[in-house]
């Protein structure tokens, strides 16, 4: 078992030449890099539209049946890989925090939900009848990627905003999130999750961080996403585990210290309560 492949949008090639963004048909894509088939990981961020064919796609060890209508939107380092039919047809997308973010400055890619750490379902289906509204910005994207038009990278940005505001109308209605205040501090307590996890696993030295007290951020939890503080930061730790023990030059028990566990065995059977086998059959089980 070899450790997952990280790529950067430079292994992959198009006609549109721009680093920080990759635009392509996916039957194109596809042919020309058929490594995507196998286990790997970006440091982009990835849009993918599926508007024929089938087959399966794992994103983070969850399965996902693929069909026309099927859109997955992946941020950096999820580990997902692909099994397509001969008859796959769609389009790919990858752009970098950075480029997006410049561009647009008052607002930022990780403000989407979609893109939102602890609420993201990275699969929207959107029905046949639903396609005519966004598959045109798929089209024109395309289009002006293979232009040599002035201002064309900002026409690109500006159509993949578009797309990004179709996406995040069907994913709120989809998923029923309530918009209140309360999304602020979901989004705090995720932003904090993502820099302390694997140091601090106390639902209390969040809430403090947060300046409220545990009850009301645990109330806050339950109500947007159904899980308490608790279950939100035993879950990002076992995804973490997940994508480590993936390498095999890691030992559990360094898996287990990467993680800030001191206690070998409690991970252990933390790991095991949470997925219902060891981490080494885990280990076992992606062999």
């Amino acid at each position: 078992m070899k450790k997952e492949p990280i790529y950067n949008i430079d292994h992959f090639k198009a006609d549109f030449g721009k680093k920080e963004l990759y635009i392509n048909t996916f039957k194109n894509h596809l042919k020309n890099h058929p490594f995507i088939e196998k286990p790997h990981r970006h440091n982009f961020y990835l849009l993918v539209l599926f508007t024929n064919g089938s087959g399966t796609h794992e994103i983070d060890f969850t399965q996902y049946k693929i069909k026309p209508g099927s859109l997955f939107v992946l941020q950096p380092g999820q580990i997902h890989h692909w099994q397509l039919s001969n008859d796959i047809e769609g389009y790919i997308f990858f752009y970098s925090q950075e480029v997006y973010n410049l561009y647009f400055g008052n607002k930022k890619i990780e403000d989407y939900p979609f893109y939102q750490s602890v609420m993201n379902q990275p699969e929207i289906v959107f029905e046949m009848g639903e396609l005519a509204t966004i598959l045109p910005y798929f089209d024109l994207m395309i289009t002006e990627s293979q232009t040599n038009h002035q201002r064309k990278e900002e026409k690109l940005l500006n159509l993949l905003d578009c797309i990004h505001i179709e996406i995040s109308r069907k994913y709120l209605s989809t998923t029923n999130h309530k918009s209140h205040s309360y999304n602020y501090k979901i989004h705090q307590l995720e932003q904090l999750l993502e820099q302390y996890y694997k140091t601090e696993k106390s639902p209390s030295f969040y809430a403090e961080k947060m300046n409220i007290t545990l009850k009301h951020l645990n109330r806050i939890c339950k109500d947007i996403l159904n899980q308490t503080v608790t279950e939100l930061i035993t879950n990002r730790v076992i995804l973490e585990a997940k994508r480590i023990l993936t390498n095999a030059s890691k030992t559990v028990n360094q898996v287990a210290d990467a993680l800030g566990f001191e206690n070998y065995s409690y991970f252990t059977r933390l790991f095991k309560k949470q997925t219902g086998m060891t981490p080494s059959e885990f280990r076992k089980n992606l062999n």
